[in-house]
C-alpha cells in the first residue's frame, strides 16, 4: 500500500511540487498585500491625521490674524486723528476767526486725507499681517513637526524672539510709513480738490471721479489701470508704506550679523517677496476696491439725504443729486469713527469674510509650512 503511494508520487512529483510552489507562492502573496494594505491604511491615517492636525493649525493662525489686525485698527485710528488733527479745526471755527476760509480749507483736505488714509492703513494691515503672521505660522508648524520627532532646538527655524522682532516691523506702518502715506495723500489731493470751491456743487459722481483720482495718484496706476468702478489694478506704490528700505535694516555685513539677526532678515526678505508678488497687490487691490465703495455707499447716503436735484443725469436716468464741497466736508471727516471703529467694524469685517483674502492667506501658510525650502523665496 505504502508502495503504491510513493509510486504515485514519484510518478506525479513534478505536479506536486508546482502546487506546493502555487500554493505557498499564493499564501505568501496573500500575506505580502495584508502588509501592504495594512501599510497603505496606516499611511492614509496618518496623512489624514497630519491634515487634519495642520488644517487646526492653520485655523487657530486665522483667528490670530483677526485678533491682531482687530486689535491694531484702534491704535491706527488714535494715531491718524493725532496726526490729523481736524477736530481743533472745527473747534477754531466755532470761534469765528478771521482766518476762517483759510482753516476750512485746511479742514478740506485733512478730512479727505484723513479717510483716505484710514482705508489705506486698514486694507494695509489685513493683507500685510496675513503676511507675517502666516509665514511665521507654517515656521511654527514645521518646528512642531520637529518637536514631535525629538529633534534639538537648536534647529528651530523662528524662535520667539525673532517673531517678536519681525512681527513688530508692522509698527512701520504705523509710524514713519503713516507719515509718508499722509504726505502723498494729501498731495494728490492737493492736485485733485485743492483749487475746488467750498461752494462748490459736488454730486456723488464727482466724489467718486476726486477719490479715482487720487487713488491713482497715490498708488502709481496706469491712465488705464482703474476706471470709476475701482477695477483692480497695480498697486506697487503702497509698497513703501509697507516695510523700510531694505538697507535700513541691515547692522553691517552679512559676514558681522548674528544668526539671530540673519533669520530676522531672511523674515523680512521673504516679506517683500511677499508684497512685491501678483498675488499680493490682487489682494490688496480688490481690498481696496471694496473699502472705498463701501465709502462711497455711506456719503452716498447723505447725498440722498440732503441733496438738491438741481439736474438731470442723462446716463443714469433719475435726477443728479448735488450738495456744495462745505457740506461734504465734514461727511467725510466723520467717516473715520466709522473705518477705525472698535468691534463690530463693518469695514473689517467686510475684509475678513473676503474668499480673496481667506485664499491668499492659505497660499501663503501653505508655502511656507512645507518641509523643503519655499521656491523662490530663500
Amino acid at each position: 500500500m505504502l508502495g503504491a503511494v510513493w509510486d504515485f508520487i514519484k510518478r506525479h512529483k513534478r505536479k506536486f511540487i508546482f502546487a506546493g510552489v502555487l500554493v505557498g507562492g499564493a499564501v505568501f502573496l496573500g500575506k505580502y498585500a495584508e502588509t501592504k494594505l495594512r501599510e497603505l491604511q496606516e499611511k492614509e491615517m496618518a496623512e489624514q491625521l497630519e491634515n487634519a492636525r495642520k488644517k487646526h493649525h492653520f485655523d487657530n493662525n486665522q483667528r490670530t490674524c483677526n485678533m491682531t489686525v482687530l486689535s491694531m485698527i484702534p491704535s491706527l485710528r488714535e494715531t491718524l486723528m493725532q496726526r490729523i488733527n481736524t477736530e481743533e479745526l472745527v473747534a477754531k471755527l466755532k470761534s469765528k476767526p478771521p482766518n476762517k476760509v483759510e482753516l476750512w480749507e485746511e479742514l478740506k483736505l485733512d478730512s479727505f486725507t484723513r479717510v483716505m488714509v484710514a482705508l489705506y492703513g486698514t486694507c494695509i494691515l489685513v493683507v500685510l499681517l496675513r503676511v507675517q503672521l502666516n509665514i511665521i505660522g507654517g515656521y511654527m508648524y514645521l518646528d512642531s513637526l520637529l518637536n514631535l520627532n525629538g529633534a534639538s532646538k537648536e534647529v528651530v527655524q523662528a524662535p520667539r524672539e525673532i517673531q517678536e522682532r519681525y512681527l513688530a516691523s508692522i509698527q512701520y506702518l504705523l509710524g514713519d510709513g503713516l507719515t509718508l502715506l499722509i504726505r502723498d495723500t494729501r498731495q494728490a489731493l492737493q492736485d485733485v480738490i485743492g483749487s475746488l470751491s467750498l461752494r462748490q456743487e459736488m454730486s456723488l459722481e464727482d466724489l467718486h471721479q476726486a477719490v479715482w483720482r487720487t487713488r491713482r495718484a497715490i498708488e502709481h496706476a496706469p491712465e488705464d489701470g482703474m476706471d470709476i468702478t475701482c477695477r483692480p489694478c497695480s498697486t506697487a506704490g503702497l509698497n513703501k508704506y509697507m516695510l523700510p528700505e531694505e538697507d535700513q535694516e541691515k547692522l553691517g555685513q552679512a559676514s558681522s550679523l548674528s544668526q539671530d539677526d540673519l533669520v530676522l532678515q531672511k523674515l523680512l526678505s521673504e516679506t517683500r517677496d511677499m508684497i512685491e508678488s501678483m498675488d499680493f497687490q490682487t489682494v490688496l487691490s480688490k481690498c481696496l476696491e471694496a473699502t472705498f465703495t463701501r465709502l462711497c455707499d455711506e456719503v452716498g447716503v447723505f447725498f440722498s439725504a440732503e441733496g438738491n436735484a438741481a439736474a438731470f443725469d442723462e446716463d443714469m436716468g433719475v435726477p443728479k443729486v448735488t450738495i456744495p464741497m462745505a457740506k461734504v466736508i465734514p461727511v467725510m471727516n466723520g467717516q473715520i469713527h466709522q473705518i477705525c471703529s472698535d468691534s463690530p467694524n463693518k469695514y473689517v469685517q467686510e475684509l475678513l469674510l473676503m474668499e480673496c483674502v481667506k485664499d491668499f492667506a492659505a497660499n501663503v501658510y501653505e508655502a511656507f509650512s512645507q518641509a523643503q525650502e519655499p521656491p523662490g523665496l530663500a
